[in-house]
């Protein structure tokens, strides 16, 4: 749990060297140290027995979500646009799916203690969510996030057998949707054509602006591969690669849409290696079986996978996801393991 405090020490360094204004370098500061606080909440469920109120809390605000969501899709003029209340499509979907997750959890955990009837209810529970994910709105991350979780699930209960399992009958569902859903369809289809309007007309789609983004990523930092550019480098650096080009090689930002890239051009390789260490250290801490290690561990699959395509530590809703998921789920499973991380052994008393 430390290891989100040792990159927000690196990038408290990494302000001296920064190129950027200091109101530019002290917003990026704050990505790193709202990041910091997944120890505080670490700390505070490690000894607290209503951590598991936060994680049923989440589940009724994802329904609560979902409802309204619903609800904007009957009734025109609810919410931001059709199906999409509050926030945006990529949050929403992320929410949704850790509900359809732990919920699917809940109903295969039903089963093998042999409550079919409980079990049948809780995942009856998890459709509403995936419906809306496949023919209401539909994210490409969360599309590319389910398979993953589909097999990580069926490894939770069954080992490599149950992850081959649950992947075929996620095949067969896949193909069903496909089928199905126009919404689908229409997302993972357009991936194709977005990139061939990049590569020939230099058109501004959304694969477009992350594909351009992730080659001028490279380039920026191939120029201080070690320690960065500095904390909030990245706006300013994108600037200077911009001098005399034109379409999307001019375009600034200060998102990358990577998450590598968003701290390699800060911190260089060193705030790389923190950053997957810090993951593989969550992952790690959530190998246990039950519910708060399943949640702990849905959450840092679906980052890791999403930052892939998107700067998730550093976009506020995805980043409290993050922080709380990982603090509380991670507070729970320390505590029921019995093991306090932060109290050194002491000396038997003879």
């Amino acid at each position: 749990m430390w290891l989100p405090v040792a990159l927000l020490g690196l990038a408290l360094i990494g302000l001296l060297w920064s190129p950027a204004v200091w109101k530019e370098k002290l917003r990026a500061a704050e990505d790193f140290l709202r990041l910091a606080l997944v120890g505080l909440l670490f700390i505070q469920f490690r000894r607290s027995e209503r951590g598991h109120w936060i994680l049923v809390a989440f589940l009724f605000s994802g329904a609560v979500l979902l409802l309204a969501s619903w609800l904007s899709l009957l009734v025109p003029g609810i919410g931001k646009s059709p199906g999409i209340p509050v926030k945006d499509y990529i949050s929403q979907s992320a929410v949704f799916t850790l509900c359809a997750f732990g919920l699917l959890y809940l109903g295969f955990d039903a089963f093998r203690a042999r409550r079919i009837g409980y079990g049948l209810l809780i995942l009856a529970l998890s459709l509403p969510f995936f419906a809306n994910m496949f023919f209401v709105v539909t994210s490409r991350t969360a599309l590319l996030t389910i398979p993953f979780l589909m097999a990580l699930l069926g490894h939770k209960f069954d080992g490599w057998r149950g992850a081959i399992s649950m992947s075929t009958i996620g095949g067969v569902l896949a193909m069903l949707v496909w089928i199905s859903s126009d919404n689908v369809r229409g997302r993972i289809g357009s991936i194709s054509g977005e990139i061939e309007s990049y590569y020939t007309t230099d058109t501004r789609t959304s694969m477009g602006e992350r594909l351009a983004f992730w080659r001028r990523s490279a380039v920026i930092m191939s120029g201080a591969p070690l320690m960065g550019h500095g904390t909030g480098a990245t706006r300013e650096m994108f600037w200077r690669s911009a001098d005399g080009q034109s379409g999307l090689a001019a375009l600034v930002t200060a998102n990358p849409h990577n998450q590598t890239f968003a701290i390699g051009i800060q911190l260089g390789l060193f705030g790389i290696i923190l950053l997957y260490a810090m993951w593989l250290a969550h992952l790690m801490l959530f190998r246990s079986g039950g519910i708060a290690a399943w949640i702990g561990l849905l959450v840092v699959v679906q980052s890791m996978i999403g930052s892939l395509a998107n700067s998730h530590l550093f976009d506020a809703t995805h980043a409290w996801i993050y922080i709380f998921g990982v603090g509380v789920a991670g507070g729970i499973v320390s505590r029921q393991a019995g093991q306090n991380v932060f109290d050194r052994p002491r000396p038997a008393v003879s």
